[in-house]
């Protein structure tokens, strides 16, 4: 459940920057959000992981 909350975050945080790209075209906060989909990514796959495990055991 952490990285699910881990994931909740990261993509509230990089609200104002999907806001601020594609709304103002500024380039800043369009590399800050693609960091950001990045983290999301690596999370996703990490609770994917945690999830198939958890199922594994029952």
């Amino acid at each position: 459940m952490k990285n699910f909350d881990s994931l909740k975050a990261v993509v509230l945080g990089a609200e104002e920057d999907a806001l601020k790209f594609f709304a103002k075209g500024n380039g800043a906060a369009g590399r800050r959000l693609r960091i950001a989909m990045q983290q999301v990514k690596l999370l996703g796959q990490q609770i994917r992981v945690e999830v198939s495990e958890k199922k594994k055991k029952k």
